[in-house]
């Protein structure tokens, strides 16, 4: 079994996610992994110890001190034991005591002795997850090097909707098997991808632009890092977090965005255009804030980045993606034929919540052909298409 062998020790602070993390934990035994929980005295308000012991037929801790007062040292002992250490859910609470070397109870001090791959799996409010401060600590323990599933989007227990929602077990499976059994197969690869919105101005006040959240764009550049390559991430006006191990170029226009291309494509072996330029720009932009009751404005086309690529390009692997919402088939086919793509991922955005979405539905059109794809994670999309770009 892949994790046979392996040590995990799954850290459990206290939210209503808890309930997800006992079908975790029974993803790692499945696969042969010897895992240990800590629950955080919080955590125990949701679900018992006595369900994680029966889930990983290991004792679960919950104290710094045995009865009796007589110390216990296993916050070492595990620490030491880990091969990786996930926190699910993770509060903003304990990312906050990580961020700033706060040991005080089992769970925390635990995470300040090891030196395993940490992975935090964020559930929380939807205005806790977009504070300042849990940001902030959340930057300052990426910079670290400490990994994040990132939160999904979705109805919270507390009964708002926004982004909060801790990631469902199978992705963060996915993403601790690509941690502690990676698949190396991109090492001495170079692999470009734009990212995000592009952003044209009118004036000084106002500007256009397009939904694109880069989520796609960021869930394949972590995916191709964790494989081993080097990252060239050109971003756009962007809302989902770029892993800071790739080289990350901001831009803002569609000019700038083809600019920062074409410099990085030499050295390039791939390339994944999952950016989201627009295709127009003002004819001219107003010194002023425009102020009229009726406004008339002239657009001019902006550089196609993905045909001026296509042409450039040689043997080098090039993915497009085609946002559609009518005649997608025939649409992705004639982009990939103009713009001398290897792969046109074709996105219905008519019928699914593609936008700022966590997951997605895709069908992957080639030369030989189209392939329907279920709705699936954006990480896991993002896996696809490195497989089709080393011709798997």
């Amino acid at each position: 079994m892949r994790l046979s062998g392996k040590n995990i020790v799954v850290g459990v602070t206290g939210g209503i996610a808890v309930y997800k993390v006992c079908q975790l934990v029974r993803l790692f035994k499945k696969l042969g992994a010897n895992v240990d929980v800590i629950m955080t005295k919080n955590a125990t308000q949701f679900v018992t110890p006595l369900t994680f012991e029966t889930l990983s037929n290991r004792p679960v801790v919950t104290d710094m001190f045995k009865r009796g007062g007589h110390w216990e040292v296993e916050h070492i002992s595990l620490a030491k034991k880990a091969d990786l250490f996930v926190v699910s859910p993770a509060t903003a609470n304990i990312v906050g005591k990580l961020a700033n070397g706060i040991a005080d109870d089992m769970l925390s001090t635990t995470l300040m002795a090891t030196t395993a791959p940490i992975v935090l799996c964020p559930a929380m409010n939807v205005n806790m997850y977009r504070s300042k401060s849990f940001n902030a600590n959340l930057q300052k323990l990426t910079e670290r090097g400490v990994h994040v599933v990132q939160s999904e989007t979705g109805f919270l227990a507390c009964g708002d909707v926004g982004e909060g929602r801790m990631a469902e077990p199978e992705t963060i499976l996915q993403h601790c098997l690509q941690i502690i059994s990676p698949v190396w197969d991109m090492e001495g690869k170079r692999v470009l991808v734009t990212c995000g919105a592009t952003i044209e101005k009118l004036d000084d006040v106002r500007y256009i632009t397009n939904f694109s959240s880069g989520k796609m764009g960021a869930s394949v550049v972590q995916a191709a890092l964790d494989r081993g390559a080097e990252v060239t991430a050109v971003c756009g006006n962007h809302t989902a977090p770029i892993d800071p191990r790739a080289h990350i170029v901001e831009v803002q226009t569609t000019q700038q965005m083809l600019d920062a291309v074409l410099d990085a494509a030499p050295q390039q072996d791939i390339f994944v255009l999952a950016g989201a330029p627009c295709d127009y720009r003002p004819e001219s932009v107003s010194p002023t804030k425009l102020k009229a009751d009726s406004l008339t404005l002239t657009f001019v086309k902006n550089p196609d980045i993905a045909r001026i690529l296509g042409k450039k390009k040689g043997e080098k692997f090039l993915c497009i993606f085609a946002a559609e919402t009518d005649n997608g088939l025939a649409n992705a086919r004639s982009k990939l034929q103009s713009k001398h793509a290897d792969l046109a991922v074709l996105n219905d955005v008519k019928h699914n919540d593609v936008f700022g979405s966590d997951t997605n539905v895709v069908t992957f059109v080639t030369k030989e052909g189209a392939t329907d794809y279920p709705q699936m994670s954006k990480a896991d999309v993002a896996q696809l298409i490195l497989d089709r770009a080393l011709g798997k």
